[in-house]
């Protein structure tokens, strides 16, 4: 939906009917993840898309029925062969199911407003709709604090369904799942991702480049000021010289934010640590070398960080591929934080165990 968001937005506030269409389903390789959205008007303005290409014109004709039936539709999209050539289908030799809706609909219209708000207050917040079956249509809204907006037609199914969706909020996947009569897609929608790096040290110029890359929103943190320049991180979308807790604490680090400490200054270092393990950042982790790690862990707690929170911390940072270079070193920390990101990180030999 965020991909979307803005457009729909000023269509909304122009008047205009307006259809999304949902990646909810799928077998084998796609252009598109599940989740991904194509919205459109019944005046020709189209945002996002489905597939890149492939079935987009004939979603666009189905979302006009929707519009003028208010009727949603589950759609099916296979590979194409030689005998059908006039059919629409997939050239990537997968399937595809898209869902198409009117965001006119009435339940659409008891859980915008409150999902505008958490996208423009960059919640972590998940929309589940019954894709097929018994309440074709229904949504509830789900927040990972427990609050919820909406039903799908039953306590039970409600109940069970936000369980369920607050399981793949933490690893951050949208997904579908059957619940007995009813088939239902969940649609979750974190907050963007931000790589917040403490240390404008040498690694940390390709780290941002490659975090650009992959999407990040990067920040670079280091009162330096010899260090953090403009010249040495052109593309970095911001740059402070506060002294890095305070400014992590006025970040309000969030499930989607990524923190990494290489200044490989302790007086820099562990108080950001500190406050980072405090946080619910998605990612910590700090630069140094295996044998300074108990010297590190009895200076967090001695700042008042608890074992729990010492768990989080990897330490020494980023996967183990042998990294040697900055630029190398840097690929090993993004696919640190990418395995965290999909809740794959708690590999042997990445976090260290807390003494007791």
């Amino acid at each position: 939906m965020r991909e979307v968001f803005a457009e729909i937005e000023a269509w909304r506030k122009e008047g205009k009917p307006t259809a999304i269409a949902t990646n909810v389903r799928k077998e084998g390789a796609s252009l598109r993840p599940l989740g991904a959205k194509m919205a459109m008007t019944t005046s020709g303005e189209i945002a996002g898309s489905v597939t890149g290409g492939c079935i987009e014109g004939v979603v666009y004709e189905e979302a006009q029925a929707v519009i003028k039936s208010g009727v949603p539709r589950l759609l099916h999209y296979g590979v194409t062969n030689e005998e059908t050539p006039w059919e629409v289908g997939l050239s990537c030799g997968g399937s595809l199911e898209v869902f198409v809706e009117s965001l006119d609909s009435p339940q659409w219209r008891v859980l915008y407003p409150m999902l505008k708000k958490s996208l423009e207050e960059n919640e972590s917040v998940a929309v589940a709709t019954v894709i097929a079956g018994d309440g074709l249509g229904n949504k509830i809204l789900i927040w990972s604090d427990g609050r919820t907006l909406g039903s799908l037609g039953a306590t039970t199914l409600d109940a069970d369904v936000a369980t369920w969706a607050r399981g793949k909020m933490r690893v951050q996947e949208s997904d579908w799942k059957n619940f007995g009569a009813a088939d239902v897609f969940v649609d979750v929608l974190p907050p963007p991702a931000r790589m917040v790096v403490i240390g404008a040290v040498h690694i940390a110029i390709p780290l941002v480049t490659l975090a650009k890359t992959l999407g990040y929103r990067t920040i670079v943190i280091d009162p330096r000021e010899a260090f953090a320049t403009r010249e040495r991180f052109p593309n970095v979308d911001e740059l402070s010289t506060e002294w890095p807790s305070e400014a992590l604490e006025k970040l309000h680090p969030d499930d989607s934010t990524y923190i990494v400490v290489i200044s490989h200054d302790e007086k820099l270092d562990n108080p950001a640590l500190q406050v980072a393990l405090a946080s619910p950042a998605r990612y910590v982790g700090v630069l140094g070398t295996r044998k300074n790690i108990g010297k590190r862990l009895a200076a967090l707690r001695e700042l008042g960080s608890t074992d729990e929170q010492l768990s989080r911390l990897q330490a020494p940072i980023g996967i183990k591929l042998g990294a040697v270079s900055p630029e190398e070193i840097a690929l090993s920390i993004l696919a640190a934080m990418v395995a965290a990101k999909h809740g794959e990180l708690e590999v042997e030999g990445n976090f260290v165990a807390v003494p007791t």
